[in-house]
Formats: C-alpha cells, structure tokens, sequence
C-alpha cells in the first residue's frame, strides 16, 4: 500500500512539474478562439513562447557533468533539476504587431510570463455586429521554468559513452506528459599524445529529448444559445477539449573538464535548439453571423471549429543559437554531486544526484 501511494505520489509530482506551469497559467483558457483560428493561432504563438524556450532549454541542461566517458561497462544514473529562464524581455508583445485579421485591438499585452495584468481588450466585429469581444490572458509573472531531468549514461568501446533518457507516459486526471532522449559523449583527448599526463578531458557531444503531454483546455457557448445546436450536444461534445504539446530540443558541442580528487570543473560551448508544436484537439464552439433584415450573432453548428482540420497545427517561434556552461561536480565515492550555468538566449541553472561507477 505505502508503496502504491509513493509510487502515485511521483507520478504526481513529475506530471505537475512538467505540465503544471501551463496547467497553472492561462493556456487553459482559450477564449481568443472565439475570434476564429487563424487570430486565435497568432495569439497563443505570440503569448506561450517564452514558457515554451525555456522549457526546451530547460531539456537542454544536465547531460553531462563530466568531459571524461565511462570505462567500458562503466555507468551512471543522474536525476536534475533544470531551470529555464525566461528573459525579461519576453514578458511581453505588441498586438499590432501579429497582422490580427478579424480582431480589432491594439497596446502591449503579456505573454504567459509577463505581468499578471488584463491584456488589451479585443472585439471581433462582422457587418457592424460584434460577435465577441474579450481581453487577451494576463500573464503570470513567473520567469522560472522547472524542468525534472533522469538518465543514465554506459560506457562503450573506443572512448565513447551512450546517455538514455526516458520517463513513461505518466497519467493524472485529465492531465499526461512523458519523454525521451539520447545523448553520446566521444573523447577527442584519447588522440592526442600525452593525454594522460594532465588531468583534462575533451569531449564532443550531442544530445537529443522529445516531450510529449496534454493539458486539459475549455472554450463553452454562450449558455443563452446552447439549444441552436442540432449536430452537436453542447452539455457533451466540447467536453473532450484539450491541447497537445511536443517538444523537441537539441544540444551538440565540445565540453572539457578538469579534475583533481572529489572535484571536477567542467563547461561546454555548442549550439542548441528548440521546438515546439502544438495542436488543440476536440470541438471549439465559436460565434456566427446570422444574416437576414436584422442580422445577429449566435452560436451553432457553423461555427465550430474542429481541432486539427478547422484549427491547424501551431508552430511555437523556436529559438537557436551558442550555448556557454559552467559547472562544478563533486563525487564522493560513487554518489556525484553536480551544478552548472548555462548562457544562451534563454539560460538554464541546472542542479543533480547521482551514482557513478568507473
């Protein structure tokens, strides 16, 4: 039974730092949709993004603590705690600025990690009747992403060193995430004469995670007109509403250490990427114009949009570019001790536990 409930307790507490800064900001809340899809696309690329970096970023961090690969049959098995840092200056963006097509607004709105504070107000206005009108999400205020990192890296032949990351598709309520990744660690110091006379290693990298996860999302008709509705049953079919998110991250470069007893100074420079797609899925109800003598707005099986056909895939801005760390790991035995700062477009503090053998 204890072993049941702390078993649960992980899955928790792994789903809520993974997803739980969406869940907890506004995202679940799709409102702008009520303004068709192409704005509505505009809108949550332009306000999730920086959450979205810095989570990759954060995917980015702790794949290595060391220059220097295990032995052959060698091993190590690392949990971290990354921090992905948004920078202030993603807090938040001007609305002319996304080319909205049906909505009418303007001023300077903020993204999920800016100020918690009502964006602009928004009107959707068709042959001069106004089908919505809306204010665009506040922002949450919080610039520091966590990212739960678990892997283990074997050591192979010829000075080379595979690292595995996975973690199962854990599932709470309406709420699943899980990921993998895959990283290799090659020793250039190996070829250079005299390597074992100084305590350095070099290395080359490159490092690989794909997340995957769902959150729960709502978007519900004005109750006024749920009964215009003929195919679809307003009390059940916008009930399976959610947005799906895959996240990919990469990370290559050249890493060197330095060791003396218990202490190891290593950093990294490379190059790193970030992607992130994602899709809504289920019915989104959205107001219509009835045309005739006295046009009005209403809702009805028109207007809803159906995710992934009427409502496309969205491509969250990604960023790239030159990655600096630093970092310092202390081993005691087998159990390794590690923290490193990571300078990129977003930075990323990094923190973990482990166990190595050879």
């Amino acid at each position: 039974m204890n072993k049941s409930i702390s078993c649960k307790k992980l899955k928790i507490a792994a789903i809520l730092l993974l997803t739980g800064p969406l869940a907890s900001g506004q995202v679940d809340n799709v409102d702008f949709l009520r303004a068709g899809a192409a704005d509505g696309i505009k809108i949550i690329q332009a306000y999730i993004s920086p959450w979205a970096n810095a989570f990759g970023a954060g995917l980015n961090g702790s794949w290595y603590n060391t220059a220097k690969p295990h032995k052959l049959g060698g091993f190590d098995i690392t949990a971290a705690f990354n921090i992905g840092m948004v920078p202030e200056s993603a807090g938040t963006y001007d609305v002319g600025s996304l080319g909205l097509t049906t909505l009418s607004g303007s001023g300077t709105a903020s993204t999920i990690s800016g100020p918690d504070s009502p964006g602009p107000q928004m009107t959707k206005t068709v042959s001069g009747i106004t089908l919505a009108q809306f204010n665009l999400p506040p922002g949450t205020g919080w610039r520091y992403i966590p990212v739960p990192t678990a892997q283990i890296g074997i050591g192979l032949p010829l000075g080379t060193e595979l690292k595995v990351r996975y973690m199962p598709r854990l599932n709470i309520k309406d709420a699943d995430v899980g990921l993998w990744g895959v990283g290799v660690m090659h020793s250039i110091m190996q070829y250079i004469p005299g390597n074992k006379i100084l305590p350095v290693d070099v290395s080359v990298f490159g490092g690989y995670t794909k997340l995957q996860g769902n959150i729960p999302v709502s978007l519900q008709p004005d109750q006024a007109y749920i009964w215009h509705y003929t195919t679809y049953d307003p009390l059940t079919d916008f009930n399976d509403q959610k947005m799906s998110a895959t996240v990919n991250a990469l990370n290559i470069g050249v890493i060197g250490s330095v060791s003396i007893p218990v202490l190891t100074v290593y950093g990294g420079l490379g190059y790193s990427k970030t992607q992130t797609k994602v899709v809504l899925e289920g019915n989104y109800p959205t107001p219509v114009l009835v045309t005739g003598p006295a046009p009005y707005a209403d809702y009805n099986d028109s207007g809803v949009l159906k995710g992934g056909t009427d409502i496309p895939s969205i491509d969250i801005k990604n960023f790239s570019g030159i990655r600096m760390n630093l970092g310092l790991r202390v081993k005691l035995a087998v159990l390794t001790i590690h923290a490193d700062y990571t300078r990129s477009q977003y930075n990323v503090f990094s923190a973990g536990i482990g166990i190595s053998f050879r």
